[in-house]
């Protein structure tokens, strides 16, 4: 459940009375960093560098002393990017300036904490990393956090970090957030476009798969969203219409959901529906091919990216940059061709629907030390629709409504409508406060 106060709100009260100063926020966040049984929420960690940071912050920043991770596909000034890759901590020297986006949390007058651990090559979503060990839940020692945003995950359970960037390529924000009991925010692939809010997004930072990539928020509180990415990407704050129309997606699609989350999903409709949300079920049975072509898109730029280095990785990864390269300009051409369609007729379900809405993954646990190599497909199977769309998409937990830990939904609104999706975030945070 929500506390009358943000964790935002809460902490910009506490800094404006001098209540909490930024040293003391940078020594919480030393006291709580790798807080995980794992110990490896951070690839990169410098307390030093920390308290040097919290010195100088700028008071009249809209996010002074708010302390916030970044994954390790960002270049942050002095630190190696990594990618989730002794390879890559090899290869690539340390990074000479900060990427646009870490460049973005300390001109918001956050504190940049670390970098934090991830899936190799961001290409996977469990969390699991034979080289830098498997990220584990802060709250949860024998579950992972889900992937491949998992060290931004792990920040913001352990309280290192308020709010985290991640990536969402297919889901790696939205499923780490869900089994983590967290909100998280995927931006929509028009952020980082010539006319979106921030075309220079990718500036220093390492594509997994350029079609689909883009960058988000794990936090807390959906009331925090909106301030956060505003400040960060430059998202302005947008309205809702009324009353909003929901479109769910129909059960038989979800046949092989945990009972669980099918639970937290009906529950939520049942929630939104007392905001005076109003709730169309649909049929969704044309989604169920989307990740075969959204896999090979993915690993066949996946495949040029790391051309050349296959070999240093692990075998699974290995397998699907080996596949992604193999595919041939008229196998490339037929999904182009599926996704286009794919794309024409997500168009058409947002002239019936202001917002679509389904479980983020079929399963509420990842547990660790056990064989998940089927998970990727199953789970990717809910998130690849909205990720071939480029669509913005919210991801709330069934916690915040008395349900279980580790399930949640995955709302998503049409390309380019962020600011929308992020006013929804807020009123559905405002909401589940009053109605308690």
């Amino acid at each position: 459940m929500l506390e009358k106060q943000s964790p935002l709100a809460r902490l910009k009260i506490e800094l404006a009375s001098r209540a909490l100063e930024p040293r003391t926020i940078a020594s919480n966040t030393i006291v709580h960093a790798n807080g995980n049984a794992s110990k490896n929420t951070y690839v990169y960690f410098s307390a030093d560098a920390l308290m040097n940071q919290a010195a100088i912050l700028d008071q009249t920043a809209p996010l002074f002393g708010v302390p916030i991770s970044l994954k390790d596909c960002f270049d942050m000034e002095g630190a190696r990017t990594t990618c989730g890759s002794r390879f890559y901590a090899d290869f690539n020297p340390p990074a000479v300036q900060d990427s646009a986006v870490a460049a973005s949390i300390r001109k918001a007058g956050a504190l940049l904490t670390g970098k934090t651990h991830l899936h190799p090559l961001a290409y996977g979503i469990t969390g699991q990393n034979p080289e830098y060990g498997d990220c584990l839940q802060p709250r949860a020692a024998a579950l992972l956090t889900g992937g491949s945003s998992s060290g931004a995950a792990a920040s913001v359970q352990e309280g290192s970090a308020l709010a985290a960037i991640g990536t969402d390529t297919g889901g790696s924000i939205r499923v780490p957030a869900a089994l983590c009991g967290l909100t998280g925010f995927r931006a929509s692939h028009n952020l980082a476009s010539p006319h979106g809010w921030f075309p220079q997004a990718w500036a220093g930072a390492a594509h997994l798969a350029p079609s689909f990539d883009t960058l988000g928020l794990l936090l807390r509180d959906p009331r925090d969203t909106a301030p956060i990415a505003e400040a960060l990407f430059g998202i302005p704050q947008g309205s809702l219409v009324s009353p909003l129309k929901v479109g769910c997606v129909s059960e038989d699609f979800l046949y092989d959901c945990e009972p669980e989350v099918l639970a937290t999903y009906r529950a939520w409709q049942q929630t939104l529906a007392r905001m005076g949300v109003s709730i169309h079920e649909f049929n969704a049975s044309w989604w169920s091919d989307t990740f075969e072509y959204f896999a090979g898109i993915q690993a066949h730029e996946a495949a040029a990216i790391h051309q050349g280095h296959f070999h240093q990785f692990e075998k699974a990864i290995q397998a699907r940059l080996a596949w992604g390269a193999s595919i041939t300009a008229s196998e490339l051409d037929a999904y182009k061709l599926h996704r286009e369609e794919f794309q024409t007729k997500m168009n058409g379900l947002f002239q019936q629907f202001d917002l679509l809405m389904l479980p983020a993954a079929p399963v509420n646990r990842l547990p660790a030390h056990t064989d998940l190599s089927n998970a990727r497909q199953i789970i990717l199977r809910y998130t690849t629709p909205f990720s071939l769309s480029g669509l913005p998409a919210l991801s709330l937990p069934g916690e915040m409504i008395g349900s279980a830990f580790g399930t949640g939904v995955q709302i998503a609104s049409a390309q380019g409508s962020d600011p929308m999706i992020l006013a929804f975030s807020a009123a559905v945070g405002n909401f589940i406060v009053h109605e308690a």
